[in-house]
């Protein structure tokens, strides 16, 4: 796979938003989410965001781990990923995506290798192809990150950053 898709809410995060009283959001995510993102990206790969909400939060994170392809208030994901396929040269086959709610359902059903975090509603849960141990925003991202490396030959390589 050359290219990894996300969903935030649900997936990137576990799905809570919180405000504070001077309405402020809050959101939390998995530090070993972000570890396995940075080294799929250090290994020559494409990662990109596609959300349906807009948050001052998402786009912090998305700097952080160095993401450049980020989209949100997206309505139609599955029209956000073609254009982006399109843009990156990338065929959809070669796309793996991780979703947990309806509006990820048509994005989901395009790319090549499909996953859902633990927690995913059912409908989402029937159609993907891998169905994780993880909930969203407790490592699922990491655990879909770990699998497609593995299927690719490439943990070893992926591990090797930081042990040898």
């Amino acid at each position: 796979m050359k290219l990894l898709v996300l969903d935030v809410d649900g997936c990137l995060s576990d799905g809570k938003i919180t405000y504070t009283s001077n309405c402020s959001e809050i959101k939390s995510f998995d530090v070993k989410d972000g570890f396995a993102i940075v080294q799929w990206q250090r290994m020559g790969k494409s990662c990109a965001i596609i959300s349906g909400r807009k948050s001052k939060v998402v786009e912090l994170r998305a700097k952080e781990l160095g993401i450049k392809h980020l989209y949100q208030e997206v309505w139609r994901k599955e029209q956000t990923l073609l254009g982006l396929c399109e843009e990156l040269g990338i065929p959809l086959s070669e796309v793996a995506a991780i979703g947990d709610d309806l509006n990820d359902y048509r994005l989901l059903k395009k790319v090549g290798l499909s996953f859902a975090p633990s927690n995913a509603v059912p409908q989402i849960k029937e159609i993907v192809d891998i169905v994780l141990g993880k909930e969203g925003g407790n490592g699922a991202i990491r655990e879909m990150i770990e699998i497609l490396l593995k299927r690719e030959g490439l943990f070893e390589e992926y591990c090797n950053f930081w042990i040898n």
